[in-house]
């Protein structure tokens, strides 16, 4: 059951928690409800996102602070949600495992006891990764109840595009995002403006730590490889003017904007398997409109929460 429940677990990596404190006097910085972060938390996580992510080396000491911070809020606003609408919540240790493997060899660790061996020296706390893990799955399990069967998929009309499609070859984008949200129309363009200013002056990584409010945002904003069967007919009118590099004006969705880019671009042979593709196409569409409700319903919930900054 879980396997197809699996849809931004990527973004796990950003919020692992370390347990080596600095030597300097700690302090409450925030409260959400009931929830303490002290700044400790924050330079802890500061501490480990530093390790894991090269690109934030270019922003100064005080951004990385913010950066921080923010993910440790979006995780307690996550986990104090979650507490309201699970009793006993047990994730099953197989699909913990499952996801562990993901991520240590998304950072080039073979095996889960040089996983251990890396967290060790790095003073990280294995449980406190498998706690990690355990919200984010229960956050994911949250949205799918709360929103699957608003889910729409047109299975016939992926299959009709299919038949017909002559193409030998079909385009596959890897695709970064930055998302944000404002309830001001007249700050979009604002936003926009320093989201450009940024990109053109440190690049898009740096953009996607500064603006995106995704959980994407620890992994450049990735959202991988889309088949260009799997885009709307909007991305994809979009997708096809566009180069390697380059990105779009604000495109608004659920909750929010985004403002997406193309890294790469690759033409494949079409699979002449037309039911594996189909469930490929549904998979990607599925995911993707998922994130897009876990955004939506982030942003919802954030407005009740109580958050406290000293």
């Amino acid at each position: 059951m879980y396997k197809k429940k699996i849809f931004i677990y990527v973004a796990l990596i950003f919020f692992i928690f370390i347990k080596n404190t600095l030597s300097y006097e700690n302090s409450i910085i925030a409260k959400i409800e009931k929830e303490i972060i002290t700044s400790i938390d924050v330079e802890n996580e500061s501490k480990y996102l530093l390790i894991l992510n090269e690109n934030l080396k270019k922003f100064n000491e005080k951004e990385i602070f913010e950066i921080s911070k923010r993910s440790i809020v979006r995780e307690k606003i996550k986990n104090i949600e979650i507490k309201k609408k699970f009793k006993n919540p047990n994730v099953p240790k197989d699909f913990i495992e499952q996801i562990l493997k993901s991520i240590y060899q998304n950072i080039g660790i073979e095996n889960l006891e040089t996983f251990k061996k890396y967290l060790n020296e790095n003073d990280i706390e294995y449980e406190y990764v498998k706690n990690k893990i355990e919200i984010e799955t229960l956050w994911n399990e949250l949205i799918i109840a709360k929103f699957s069967s608003e889910i729409k998929i047109d299975q016939d009309k992926i299959r009709q595009e299919l038949a017909t499609n002559n193409k030998k070859y079909s385009k596959s984008f890897f695709v970064l995002e930055i998302f944000f949200d404002t309830s001001d129309s007249k700050k979009i363009q604002e936003i926009y403006s320093d989201i450009e200013k940024t990109i053109r002056d440190d690049g898009f990584n740096k953009a996607v730590l500064t603006y995106s409010s995704s959980s994407t945002a620890s992994t450049r904003g990735e959202l991988g490889w889309i088949q260009e069967e799997a885009l709307n007919e909007n991305l994809k009118n979009i997708f096809y003017e566009m180069n390697e590099g380059e990105y779009t004006k604000p495109i608004t969705v659920p909750g929010g904007f985004l403002v997406l880019k193309i890294d790469k671009i690759k033409k494949e042979k079409i699979n002449i398997d037309i039911e594996k593709k189909i469930n490929e196409i549904i998979k990607i569409k599925k995911d993707s409109q998922l994130n897009q409700f876990s955004k939506m319903y982030f942003n919802k919930i954030k407005k009740d929460v109580k958050i406290n900054e000293f």
